[in-house]
């Protein structure tokens, strides 16, 4: 059940699931949603509760935290610019240009096979910095 790369149909996948973990992983950040893993290479940023952060910035960390228990209600992705995953009125955002990724990739998003586990069999679409 491999789907092609195609970026927003991923994104649209995460709409109406909750963000059940948000891990920090030595150089990048995972939403995980009980199944899809959504991976920011480049550092994230965001609004909560109306507090702008940007990650690693201090405070970042607890505010990201607070995503926890939040489900997606909308999304967007500018493929120059920006994916952002909506919360009502809180966002969290992977930017795609050159300057915030380390490398060619700045976002992974992991589907879930047909057991329900994390896996590519149920899609895997990677975001290029541009």
């Amino acid at each position: 059940m491999n789907r092609e790369n195609d970026p927003g149909d991923g994104l649209q996948l995460l709409k109406g699931l909750e963000v059940s973990a948000v891990s920090f992983v030595r150089d990048y950040v995972e939403l995980c949603f009980d199944g899809p893993v959504l991976r920011a290479l480049s550092d994230p940023l965001g609004v909560y509760g109306g507090h702008a952060w940007h990650f690693p910035a201090p405070g970042s960390l607890d505010l990201m935290r607070c995503y926890i228990g939040k489900t997606v209600d909308g999304c967007e992705e500018d493929p120059e610019r920006l994916l952002a995953l909506h919360f009502g009125e809180h966002r969290f955002v992977i930017p795609l240009d050159d300057g915030s990724s380390l490398g060619p990739e700045a976002a992974h998003l992991v589907g879930v096979d047909e057991g329900g586990a994390t896996s590519p069999l149920g899609g895997m679409w990677i975001w290029m910095s541009s």
